[in-house]
């Protein structure tokens, strides 16, 4: 190799003002002979006595062989071959300089300023790359110092970042701890310095750190097609199943298997329709069955029912155990929704009215119910079944029942108004929410982002999402004005940010293995996922959406003309149009599928003030609250009707299509009546629509009331209460404690609206 420093002057260059009297200045490579000149050295002193002092206090002897080990390392990275001659003099070199210093001790620190002049004086490129790795070695050192940190939080305190989290397990506090160690890598290998500064600013918010670097976000699992003919799971080959028993067990795997292998919502999309044939080979093997044995046909049939109905309540049962007490490899209990309600066959009808009336019963102790959190039910409503004289009618009266009871099913409108509804009503296809809120945007089977002719469909079933980034709207327009800016020019800015993340994530996760995932990528969990076990997901990310999150519209109302969305919200609708303008250029620039959703912030909604007070102290209604509004909701404290926060919200409706939910609390207690309106009225307007109230169960003698803090009945506060956090439920209160971050507790204490 080279030697780059023949037949020129070379300097050795003082690395740090604390080691200025290590450095000499020779004129060539003979020059650094250590015998031309050593000064005040101790005439007693021999390298044998000399020791090192490491970075964790632990003392070792002088060697200097492993200073040539180090640096031959940084030399062959720079694909640099020392000659001999060349490391007899850095040898020769760092021994003079470490008798010079007269020290018996030295810390590491000083032996590598001493090396690093010798090398400066040698070869500056492998001075270079010695002083990275060194460098690079601190940062870790700095990283893994704060995880511990963390790690030390979360085994003794526990973490209230994700309400579906149990922290107290042991299982969840490993998990934890891992993200942490993660969510730094993430930071530390995929950020550019510009992206790490705007999040530890707080002028973007990249969700989930600790997962994205290594698969997807939320999804609609296309679980039918991976039953259909068998699949394998775990090196094992399942038939599919030949009933309905088996086909709960066998679903409740896959899922709890999968939804392990990503991160966010994981929906079960038209649970009724993939449940009803397994049902109908229940039916006729019992049917069957008794008429073999002399039963007349029609008792025969009823019999057979009544075998499929227990086998329908057995296994909706059986998954709310299931999914609400065994927790994923992340530690976490999965956040799975289900959809139905819109197939009318007989056992299809029978698995919808089925899944609510579980629901609505509760589990628990004799007398001592309360509904569980997951899966999340939405209720696909179609307002030629479902209203007044459909045929499905009676299942919306049971999904009501189950509303004012346990606050799902959340309601999704097929017949009304806007993006979701066109779909179903151009194409009967339904754009089933991928856990608590997030919509998937077209994707067409020949054309990809737009239809190749009028007979291309639409796929939904089968895709998700590769991550959300979220704008911290106030704070941008802080920015802007503190730094006499026109808004737009800062909020493009972290526009263009946002888009160049999504890219390099789609990229990054392109060269993933379909075997990161193998019921996604290789049994067709996903669209296009027959993959080999071994092939690039790439071809599957095409379809996938990327999502700009949008949070605190109400704040940046307020910092814009201090006035609210219910009292104005102009702005606040024209950045929105702006943005949505932007983002479907980035689409067109790319042909990237990103999406625009109003972020259910959970944790995030009391970082961002934080954050904010930090650059730019209290700010009144904007800062002064210990959160931020919730996406494009009406703040809390509003003293304003269902009635028109629904017409007042709805203003935004089709401004974030990849993700939204509209709900409006009820202060009336289970008023069948005012729920059922209200939810039509929603329907009517084309919205997902969630109903709101406050949960309260006494577990000491198993009271119910909404809203209490004290059991009226025995007095006793050891009460499970459940809260809508955003779009989804959590315990906002159990065994004394509750999983939910002191900023949302503050929120849902103010709530008067919502």
């Amino acid at each position: 190799m080279q030697n780059l420093n023949q037949g020129k002057v070379v300097d050795i260059k003082v690395v740090s003002n604390e080691d200025k009297s290590l450095a000499t200045k020779p004129s060539s490579l003979n020059a650094i002979n250590p015998m031309s000149k050593i000064v005040n050295i101790n005439p007693k002193a021999s390298l044998k006595d000399v020791k090192v002092i490491k970075k964790d206090g632990t003392i070792e002897p002088y060697d200097v062989q492993k200073v040539i080990k180090a640096v031959k390392k940084s030399a062959a990275r720079m694909l640099v071959d020392f000659s001999d001659k060349e490391l007899e003099t850095l040898c020769d070199y760092v021994n003079q300089r470490v008798l010079e210093t007269g020290k018996k001790e030295i810390e590491i620190f000083k032996m590598h300023c001493i090396v690093e002049n010798a090398l400066e004086n040698i070869n500056p490129q492998v001075a270079k790359s010695y002083r990275n790795y060194r460098d690079y070695k601190i940062d870790f050192v700095k990283m893994l110092d704060k995880v511990y940190q963390e790690s030390q939080r979360i085994m003794y305190i526990g973490d209230k970042e994700n309400s579906n989290s149990d922290s107290a397990l042991v299982s969840t506090k490993r998990s934890l701890i891992f993200n942490e160690l993660n969510r730094e890598l993430y930071k530390k290998f995929f950020l550019t310095v510009p992206e790490l500064q705007a999040i530890r600013d707080g002028y973007i918010y990249i969700h989930d750190m600790n997962a994205r670097r290594d698969t997807m976000n939320c999804c609609l699992f296309d679980v039918g097609n991976v039953l259909k003919g068998g699949f394998e799971m775990g090196n094992l080959w399942y038939n599919e199943p030949k009933s309905l028993e088996v086909a709960f067990d066998v679903i409740g795997d896959i899922v709890m298997s999968a939804a392990s292998q990503q991160y966010g919502g994981f929906t079960v999309p038209e649970v009724d329709k993939i449940l009803a044939p397994y049902a109908q080979k229940t039916y006729d093997r019992q049917y069957n069955k008794y008429v073999s044995m002399g039963v007349d046909k029609e008792t025969a049939d009823k019999i057979a029912v009544k075998d499929v109905e227990k086998d329908f309540h057995d296994g909706f049962q059986g998954w709310e155990y299931k999914f609400n007490s065994v927790a994923s490899s992340r530690g976490d209990y999965p956040f799975i929704t289900v959809t139905m309600g819109l197939g009318t066959s007989k056992f299809e009808k029978m698995a919808s009215r089925m899944v609510l009336e579980v629901r609505k019963n509760g589990q628990g102790k004799k007398d001592n119910k309360k509904p569980v959190l997951f899966p999340k039910i939405v209720f696909l409503y179609d307002k030629n079944l479902h209203g007044e004289g459909g045929e499905l009618h009676d299942l919306f009266d049971a999904g009501v029942e189950c509303s004012k009871k346990t606050m799902y099913p959340d309601w999704l409108s097929l017949s009304g108004d806007g993006y979701i509804a066109s779909m179903y009503k151009k194409y009967k296809k339904v754009v089933s929410p991928m856990g608590c809120r997030a919509f998937l945007s077209p994707w067409f089977e020949r054309g990809g982002m737009k239809p190749a002719d009028k007979d291309d469909k639409p796929v939904f079933v089968g895709r998700f999402n590769i991550g959300a980034i979220s704008l911290h709207l106030p704070m941008i327009y802080a920015k802007a004005k503190q730094e006499d800016k026109d808004f737009y020019e800062v909020l493009d800015y972290y526009l263009e940010m946002i888009r160049n993340l999504h890219k390099r994530t789609y990229d990054y996760l392109g060269e993933m293995r379909a075997s990161i995932n193998p019921l996604g990528f290789c049994e067709g969990g996903f669209y296009g996922g027959h993959l080999g076990f071994h092939d690039k997901i790439k071809p599957v990310l095409k379809s996938s959406t990327a999502s700009f999150g949008i949070t605190a519209l109400n704040e940046l109302q307020e910092i814009y003309n201090h006035k609210s969305l219910v009292e104005d919200g102009q702005f606040a609708l024209d950045v929105m149009k702006y943005i949505n303008k932007k983002v479907n250029e980035f689409k067109e620039e790319d042909g990237l599928l990103y999406a625009i959703y109003g972020t259910p912030a959970e944790n995030l909604c009391g970082l961002q003030v934080k954050q904010f007070r930090k650059k730019y102290g209290v700010v009144d209604k904007v800062s002064d609250r210990g959160y931020v509004s919730n996406s494009f909701h009406c703040h809390v404290t509003e003293k304003i009707g269902p009635v028109e926060k629904q017409d007042l919200e709805g203003r935004f409706w089709e401004l974030l299509n990849g993700g939204k939910i509209q709900y409006v609390k009820y202060p009336i207690s289970y008023n069948t009546k005012a729920i059922e309106t209200l939810i039509e009225r929603a329907m009517d307007k084309g919205f997902y629509e969630g109903v709101n109230l406050s949960l309260s169960y006494c577990d000491d003698c198993g009271h119910q009331e909404l809203n209490m803090d004290v059991c009226p009945v025995c007095g006793s506060k050891n009460l499970t209460k459940i809260e809508r956090m955003n779009g989804y439920l959590s315990y906002s209160r159990v065994k004394g404690d509750t999983r939910l971050n002191e900023a949302k507790m503050e929120e849902i204490k103010d709530r008067v609206s919502m």
